[in-house]
C-alpha cells in the first residue's frame, strides 16, 4: 500500500498594515509632491479675483471658459505641436543611440570598454547649463541654430549618459547561454539583438523613453536660445510668452501651464509601471 500524501493548503502571509509612520511620510511625500500640481489644475477653474482673494480656496463657481480661451488659441495647438515634434525626435534618438551604445559596452569585450563606459557615466556629472553658450556658437556655425535640429541633436547628447547608464546593466544581466542557444539556432549577434534582446528589454527601453520624453517636454533653456522664431517656440516656451502678454490674468496663466504640462504627466502615469520594471531590472543587472 502506498502512502499518499496530500498537498498541504499554502499558509498565506498575515496582513500587516505597517507602520503608521510609514503612512504619516508617505502621505507627507505625496502631499508635498502633488499639492502644487493639484493648486495649478484647479487654480485654471477660478477667477484672478477669486485667486487674489481666497488663494487657497476651491473654484466656487468653476469657470471653464479659462481652459476654453487657452485652447481656442492657434499659438497653444502651434506650441504643442512643436513640443510633441521635439520631444519624439529626442526620444526616438535617445532610445536608438542609447540602446546600441548599450548593447556593444555590455556583450561586446575589447580594450577601452570600461574606459568608455565611465565617459558616459562622467556625463552624468556635466551640467547642461555649464555648456549652453558655446553649444549655441557651435550650433550656429552648423546652421542648426533657429531650427528642430538644433534642439533635438544636443537634448539627445545629454540624455545619453543616463540612458546608457540604465540600460547597460540591464541588458548584461542576460545569461550568455541564451545568446548562444540563439547562435545554434542560426542568428548571429545583430539577430540576438533584434529579435530577442530588444523584445525581452522593452521595460528597459520603455523607462528611458519615458525620462527622455519628459526632459525634452519640459526643456526650457536650450529651446530659449535656439528657438528665436516664435514659430518654432515650445510649450515652456509658451508659458513664458503667455504670462508676459497677460501677466494681470493669474488664472489664464494656470490653466496655460496645467495644459502644457498635461501630456508629460499623463505619459508618465501610463508608463508608470514600466519604469518601475525597468529600473529594478537596471539595479539587478
Amino acid at each position: 500500500m502506498v502512502a499518499t500524501t496530500l498537498p498541504q493548503p499554502r499558509q498565506r502571509r498575515p496582513f500587516s498594515w505597517g507602520n503608521p509612520l510609514t503612512y504619516v511620510l508617505a502621505l507627507a511625500v505625496a502631499a508635498v509632491s502633488f499639492a502644487p500640481v493639484i493648486y495649478v489644475i484647479l487654480g485654471g477653474f477660478r477667477t484672478t479675483g477669486q485667486l487674489a482673494a481666497d488663494p487657497a480656496g476651491l473654484p466656487d463657481p468653476w469657470i471653464w471658459h479659462t481652459y476654453a480661451n487657452v485652447i481656442t488659441q492657434s499659438k497653444f495647438w502651434s506650441e504643442l505641436f512643436n513640443s510633441t515634434l521635439i520631444a519624439i525626435g529626442t526620444t526616438l534618438g535617445v532610445v536608438v543611440m542609447g540602446v546600441c551604445a548599450a548593447f556593444v559596452l555590455s556583450r561586446y569585450q575589447f580594450r577601452g570598454r570600461e574606459a568608455l563606459y565611465t565617459y558616459f557615466t562622467v556625463g552624468l556629472l556635466f551640467p547642461a547649463a555649464a555648456g549652453i553658450l558655446p553649444l549655441y556658437l557651435l550650433l550656429r556655425d552648423l546652421d542648426l541654430a533657429n531650427t528642430y535640429l538644433g534642439v533635438i541633436i544636443p537634448q539627445v547628447a545629454f540624455q545619453l549618459p543616463i540612458t546608457i547608464v540604465i540600460l547597460r546593466p540591464f541588458l548584461a544581466a542576460f545569461p550568455a547561454e541564451l545568446e548562444d542557444a540563439a547562435s545554434i539556432d542560426g542568428a548571429d549577434r545583430l539577430g540576438f539583438f533584434w529579435r530577442i534582446l530588444l523584445p525581452l528589454s522593452r521595460p528597459a527601453l520603455v523607462t528611458v523613453a519615458v525620462l527622455a520624453f519628459v526632459a525634452s517636454w519640459n526643456s526650457f533653456l536650450l529651446p530659449l536660445l535656439v528657438l528665436q522664431n516664435e514659430g518654432l517656440h515650445t510649450l515652456p516656451l509658451g508659458v513664458q510668452n503667455f504670462s508676459a502678454e497677460h501677466s494681470q490674468d493669474t488664472a489664464g496663466i494656470l490653466a496655460f501651464t496645467s495644459l502644457a504640462m498635461m501630456p508629460a504627466l499623463l505619459f508618465f502615469s501610463l508608463a508608470e509601471r514600466q519604469i518601475v520594471g525597468g529600473l529594478q531590472g537596471a539595479v539587478k543587472g
